[in-house]
């Protein structure tokens, strides 16, 4: 099996067709690029789920892995308009992992939960033998909200024109850098390798979603969102298409790269626009909105940039580079691991 995620092919054969017992309550389940889970509870009450990794990376440091354990969960939470209220949490701790280092991690975790107003509910604690891997367990965040006013990235809709927040590539360059500070310093220069840590704590976009669904409570103008994760931007986009049953344009010269990001990604060899992205938020709105929600954005310090729409699935996916036409390809494969791993595997710091 390829590292990352499964294609919608295999996403489909493997896991769609085998969910266990049929149920009437599920309102929304298991489908690609759709970013929770929703269970109605009766009346208009409905309950969205969604359960991502826990990370532990030694060379990003304790605090920087608590924050990515729970805001990389809060993100996907965020495309629903509602703020995540409940977290629970299994840790597989490798044995190497000290006492103290773990209380350290875990008070982080906490920290972190009390900032955006969630609860550890419960979960599991333990060590396991012979476990290397920086992925340390996983965690399921959990909202109540009235059904009518969750979003979901399968609600966009032809003639949606897409809004991007903040970035291309922010958790992955801002990650690299961080991970291996030597050879950025020695690479790049100590601005770019400065830049690219400051993109660090931009990689939640819980604020970029509460603020955009504001209007969608208020005039009904936002349809959906969806988290940029593994594939970046442009694999998000595709996500979101599949799963609303359109097609889309992407103007590929409106995607936001940063000079520090560009280098970063030149460097270990990635395209940012289909790298990591956690933290950028993609938001489905009617165009006579648009305008109104990207100086709304800015207005609570979150840049924001009108990148395409979305069009009649017949019309197809489609990338738009200067004058020329081209396919929006997809690669479940993200290249940030195999960057990782092979600068690991080179002896960079």
């Amino acid at each position: 099996m390829s590292t990352g995620k499964f294609s919608n092919d295999d996403f489909e054969k493997i896991v769609l067709n085998q969910c266990g017992a049929t149920r009437p309550e599920i309102h929304q389940g298991p489908a690609f690029g759709v970013d929770v889970s929703v269970i109605k509870l009766g009346g208009n009450l409905a309950m969205a789920m969604t359960s991502d990794p826990l990370s532990l990376v030694p060379n990003l440091g304790l605090q920087e892995s608590a924050w990515l354990s729970i805001h990389l969960m809060a993100n996907d939470m965020a495309t629903t308009g509602i703020p995540p209220a409940y977290v629970q949490m299994v840790l597989n701790l490798p044995e190497t992992l000290s006492k103290d280092d773990f209380n350290t991690y875990w008070s982080f975790v906490n920290h972190y939960c009390k900032e955006i107003g969630v609860t550890i509910t419960g979960g599991h604690t333990g060590a396991i033998g012979e476990q290397t891997s920086t992925i340390i367990g996983g965690g399921t965040m959990v909202l109540t909200a009235p059904a009518d006013q969750i979003l979901l990235s399968c609600y966009a809709q032809p003639g949606d024109l897409i809004i991007m927040t903040k970035e291309c590539a922010l958790s992955s360059s801002s990650v690299l850098a961080m991970s291996f500070p030597k050879t950025v310093i020695k690479s790049l220069g100590k601005e770019t390798y400065q830049n690219a840590c400051n993109l660090f704590h931009q990689t939640s976009s819980l604020k970029d979603g509460l603020v955009a669904a504001e209007c969608h409570k208020n005039i009904q103008q936002i349809t959906a969102m969806h988290d940029v994760t593994e594939g970046g931007v442009l694999g998000a986009i595709y996500e979101m298409a599949i799963a609303s049953g359109n097609g889309v344009e992407i103007n590929n010269q409106a995607l936001p790269i940063s000079h520090a990001v560009s280098e970063i990604c030149n460097l270990f060899d990635i395209d940012p626009r289909y790298s990591i992205g956690a933290g950028s938020m993609i938001i489905a709105v009617k165009e006579n909105y648009a305008k109104q929600l990207i100086e709304k954005l800015k207005r609570s310090n979150i840049n924001a940039a009108l990148i395409g729409k979305f069009i009649e699935k017949e019309k197809g996916y489609i990338l738009l580079d200067d004058s020329e036409i081209k396919p929006l390809n997809y690669y479940p494969e993200d290249r940030y691991w195999q960057a990782f791993f092979n600068a690991v595997k080179r002896g960079w710091k």
